[in-house]
């Protein structure tokens, strides 16, 4: 296993640095300009208006926020078992039956064929997972399968900075997307997440719900905002996210060259690499896995879901981070030194 790195180059820190003066200056560690200012950026990033984007403190509270507006309590949420916990964890404290769903092996995500079969009278809203950088090659299908049976899509995009299919951004395909900044996320602040909408409703219930309500308390919340100091680390991680991406796909292009067993992008699939995911090769060197264990076993469901225990068994993930110190091997080099018998 490599140890992650997590490079921050000084013309940045000046940069955050900068900021914080600000913040200390505004007498705002809290519901400052800062989060303000981070919130409409954000939404600039994936084509949304200002006003469509709403920062809190984790991705797993956006989610449970989400459901919540959308009314799920008593109704069962379907959610890929190819996932990480907090996604059916924020179904059930929301107050929702979790209903899992099969992932496809070509792309790991939720899968088109296997969530009709599941969607029933008692399916409130659907959770579909971008894994590993990329949108769920079956999105399309997906949004035409919720809408025809009136099921609220959410789209999980805590691993999607940086994707597009066919141009459009991860989060804006279902009534609301959740991205994460945690620290080893694409664009990390350490903790923190966003939830975007083209829906103002959705957005005004989020920005109520993380602040207990206020002030009305209509909506019962909770504590979910996120700080100033994180709102100003996530205007810095935004500036540099271009470069980022940039560096992750010069090296995801190199990989392409050596692995033949790997998830094959489509036409018009643009992935922002928070994982480089093949199969059945051996390495010398691996970052963790997307998930090393399937949520429908680790929360004792009985249900059959072949392709999501055959991910787990079969996929392997090369390094794809910041600091790397192969990174800059060219692509005999890293064949060398990654592919074991080499």
């Amino acid at each position: 296993m490599c140890a992650v790195k997590i490079p921050f180059e000084p013309e940045y820190r000046r940069k955050y640095y900068d900021l914080l003066e600000k913040i200390f200056d505004s007498n705002f560690w809290s519901e400052g300009r800062m989060t303000d200012e981070f919130e409409v950026a954000f939404a600039r990033l994936i084509g949304l208006e200002p006003g469509r984007a709403a920062a809190v403190a984790n991705c797993g509270l956006g989610l449970i926020a989400v459901l919540e507006a959308v009314g799920v309590r008593g109704g069962e949420v379907i959610v890929p078992s190819n996932t990480f916990m907090a996604t059916p964890l924020a179904a059930e404290r929301a107050g929702a039956r979790v209903v899992f769903a099969d992932c496809n092996r070509y792309d790991l995500c939720l899968s088109a064929d296997d969530l009709e079969k599941r969607i029933t009278p008692r399916t409130r809203a659907v959770v579909v997972v971008h894994i590993g950088g990329h949108i769920a090659f079956d999105i399309d299908q997906i949004v035409e399968l919720c809408a025809a049976a009136g099921v609220t899509l959410i789209e999980d995009c805590a691993h999607s900075h940086g994707a597009t299919w066919n141009g459009r951004t991860a989060g804006t395909f279902g009534r609301a997307g959740v991205y994460s900044f945690y620290a080893t996320k694409t664009m990390p602040t350490g903790e923190g997440g966003m939830v975007v909408s083209s829906d103002p409703e959705m957005i005004e219930f989020v920005k109520k719900w993380r602040n207990y309500g206020k002030f009305d308390y209509v909506v019962r919340g909770l504590n979910a905002r996120m700080n100033e100091v994180t709102a100003a680390l996530g205007l810095v991680q935004l500036e540099r996210l271009p470069e980022l991406l940039a560096w992750k796909r010069r090296l995801a292009a190199k990989y392409d060259q050596i692995f033949d067993q790997k998830v094959e992008l489509p036409a018009g699939m643009a992935s922002g690499f928070y994982k480089y995911i093949v199969f059945d090769t051996p390495l010398t060197e691996v970052t963790g896995p997307v998930f090393g264990e399937a949520c429908h076993r680790i929360m004792g469901h009985d249900v059959d879901l072949p392709d999501t225990d055959w991910v787990v068994e079969h996929h392997v993930c090369p390094p794809l981070y910041p600091g790397w110190d192969g990174a800059d091997l060219d692509v005999e080099g890293l064949r060398q030194r990654l592919l074991k018998g080499s």
